[in-house]
Parts: structure tokens; sequence; C-alpha cells
């Protein structure tokens, strides 16, 4: 039996949705983030020393890192290749980049978009308040902001030569590159990108993603 220690708005609601396109059985153990802080409780260290999510317990194997984990039950359960690119081919290729430019590329200046805002609004004594502010105003005008439509712009285009991320077929890559798609919608808007709200459109629809809904619970990253 699989079992997934999930974090409510987390990363760990793309490896529900993978495990719900695999059609495998597994087991949820929820956890809630602080509602101050936003961080995850400390009980998630008893599964892992770091605390993070997503943690998924497979037979003998704890797997962390929302990458590593969908590369390696792709791997073990996707013997059909429904979900990856068969090896040697140049879709395989995207495949595999995409897989880690969400995380290593992505989701940095997203991260990065929430915590200055977050400053910004965070308390502080009223003498400090304008210096925050002015440094987290800053910061988002002279490097964040830039490089989140860096990314966005680099996306958009390559949602525009390929039907999705890994060439024309989805793949365990679109499912991979959803949060920091979600987090740029939440965070960014994607008034200016149609091709990549309409790859949030079709995600959304599938069923497997609606039914890892159910499972993981309400998945907003606005707050």
């Amino acid at each position: 039996m699989i079992t997934v220690h999930h974090l409510n708005n987390s990363r760990s609601q793309r490896v529900l949705w993978l495990l719900e396109e695999l059609g495998l059985d597994y087991t949820v153990v929820r956890y809630q983030r602080d509602a101050a802080t936003l961080l995850a409780p400390p009980e998630l260290r008893r599964v892992h020393p770091l605390g993070k999510s997503p943690v998924v317990v497979d037979g003998k194997d704890t797997l962390a890192e929302s990458g590593a984990i969908i590369e390696t039950l792709v791997e073990r359960y996707d013997a059909a290749r429904r979900f990856a690119p068969s090896p040697g081919t140049p879709e395989h290729l995207r495949y595999r980049y995409w897989l880690h430019y969400a995380e290593g590329s992505a989701m940095p200046p997203m991260l990065l978009s929430l915590v200055f805002s977050r400053l910004k609004k965070a308390p502080m004594p009223f003498f400090a308040r304008p210096v925050a502010r002015g440094i987290a105003d800053k910061a988002l005008s002279g490097f964040v902001s830039p490089q989140v439509k860096l990314h966005l712009d680099y996306m958009e285009g390559e949602l525009s030569r390929h039907a999705w991320f890994a060439g024309d077929q989805f793949s365990a890559a679109d499912i991979q590159m959803s949060f920091p798609v979600e987090a740029a919608a939440a965070r960014a808007g994607l008034a200016a990108y149609p091709k990549l709200a309409g790859f949030l459109q079709q995600i959304h629809a599938r069923p497997a993603y609606q039914r890892a809904l159910e499972q993981g619970g309400p998945f907003d990253l606005l707050s």
C-alpha cells in the first residue's frame, strides 16, 4: 500500500493526481499548515527529517521531493508508458527537463513573490513599516517581477509550439508543471498568457485531477 503524507495547499496535491491517473490504491495522511505562518506542522518531521510534504511511503521506501516521487512512481507503475515518453526520444529529453525545471527554475521566483508580498503586509512597528515596504517593493519591481515574467513568457512560448510540455502527449511532466502554473495564476494572473490559462483549463477538466481534489481537500494557493 502506498501512503501519501499530504499537506494542504502544497506540492503533494500533484502526487495525489498522478496516483489517480495511474489508478493505484493509496491512503492519505493529512496535515494542515499553521494558519499564521503557513508552515507545515512539526508532526511531518516524524516521517521525514525536513518536515516537508510530499512524502510517500511505498513499501519499505520513503520517498521525498515531488519530482523524484513522480519519476519513481512512473518508473515503477506505468508499464504501458502512458505518462512518460520512450527513452531516447526528443520527447523524453523534454519530459525530463520539465520535471526538473518546475522546481529548479520556475518555483524560486514564484516563492520570492509570495515572500515579499507577505512582508509588505506583515505586522511590525509603525516606524519600520515604510522601510520594510520600500525594500519589498524594490525587490519585487527590480528583480522578482521581471523574473516571474521571464519564466511565464518562456512557458507560454513553449506551449505555443507543443500541445503539452513534453510534446503532443500529456505526461507526468505536465503534472509536475501544474504547481508553478497554478502558483502563477494565483499570484500573478494569466490574463496575458492564454496558452498557460488553457493548460490549466485542460488539467482541471481531467477526471483524475478532480478525484485528487476529493482526496486532498480544498486547493487554494492564494493564501
